[in-house]
């Protein structure tokens, strides 16, 4: 039976979900830019929502695997001082909803990683994947791992950054935690360490878009690993030196890795380039017949 609305037959139109055409130059107009970036955001948004839908019938488990760097945290604080006194309250009506969609959310985002990922290289690479559609997946099957690495590290050091930082306590102050305020600083410290992992695959993909040459890269190596450790001391909740090498060193070494692969790629390119500027030699016999002067004709007597 066919839907009708007002009757009036109404036809699903599922053309939205295949992606628009891309020209094979990888050229686009404005408009095209606007239809294809709509068209991303949909599918990304999807998939996240998804993944919310499925984290959510998992909630009890995320919120114990969420709470578990606090309780460490405590633990460390409490073999310090065992009077210290530390507790997660919720300090509004909405802030059990307000915590469950959050934790959902964030959970979605991660378990979808490869989707939006994906869709993120689609956007600002469509001539590339026209044309060498294998750079799509290694960047998703390298981005992908980087990321959750990222997220894992800043998992691992936040108890120690904890205990540091309720270890400024003094003697006889109870510390009410707001759980919707510490899951946000635990989330967004995590999100912080696996963008952080991504930064040198982005400084990798612009060199194989001609943006960035490997040897500015080695100009701006010291600058960068300084950089590196200067937001590693930032961006880590702890003031322990531990932390902060944490975060700079897998960074620093990162860095590396994609400055070597940019020399490689860029020797590759002008090798290329050399070959295509040599002059073509053409070894044909019935080419060097035309080109030879026809032998004199003999003259009659």
């Amino acid at each position: 039976m066919a839907l009708t609305v007002l009757g009036r037959p109404v036809r699903l139109n599922l053309s939205w979900l295949k992606p628009p055409p891309a020209p094979p130059d990888g050229s686009m107009t404005l408009f095209e830019h606007l239809r294809e970036l709509r068209y991303r955001l949909i599918i990304a948004a999807l998939a996240i929502i998804v993944g919310m839908i499925v984290s959510a019938f998992f909630y009890p488990q995320l919120l114990d695997i969420l709470k578990y760097p606090y309780n460490i945290g405590v633990e460390q604080q409490q073999a310090k001082d065992p009077d210290a006194t530390n507790l997660l309250v919720n300090t509004n009506i909405t802030s059990p909803l307000t915590l469950a969609l959050k934790v959902s959310m964030v959970s979605g985002m991660v378990l979808t990683a490869p989707v939006w990922l994906y869709q993120l290289w689609a956007f600002i690479m469509p001539g590339l994947l026209a044309k060498e559609k294998k750079w799509a997946l290694v960047f998703i099957g390298c981005a992908t791992p980087l990321f959750l690495a990222g997220v894992a590290l800043g998992y691992y050091i936040m108890p120690k950054g904890i205990a540091v930082l309720l270890g400024f306590t003094q003697s006889g102050i109870t510390n009410l935690q707001d759980i919707n305020v510490f899951l946000s600083f635990l989330l967004r410290v995590m999100v912080v360490f696996g963008i952080a992992f991504l930064i040198p695959l982005i400084v990798l993909m612009l060199n194989f878009l001609g943006v960035i040459k490997a040897r500015q890269l080695a100009k701006a190596r010291v600058y960068v690993i300084f950089a590196t450790f200067v937001f590693g001391a930032v961006a880590t909740p702890s003031t322990d030196p531990f932390s902060m090498l944490a975060l700079a060193i897998p960074m620093s070494l990162l860095f590396l890795v994609a400055e070597l692969i940019a020399h490689v790629h860029d020797r590759r390119q002008e090798k290329r380039a050399l070959a295509g500027d040599r002059p073509v030699v053409l070894h044909d016999k019935a080419l060097d017949d035309l080109q030879e002067p026809d032998p004199p004709s003999p003259i009659d007597d």
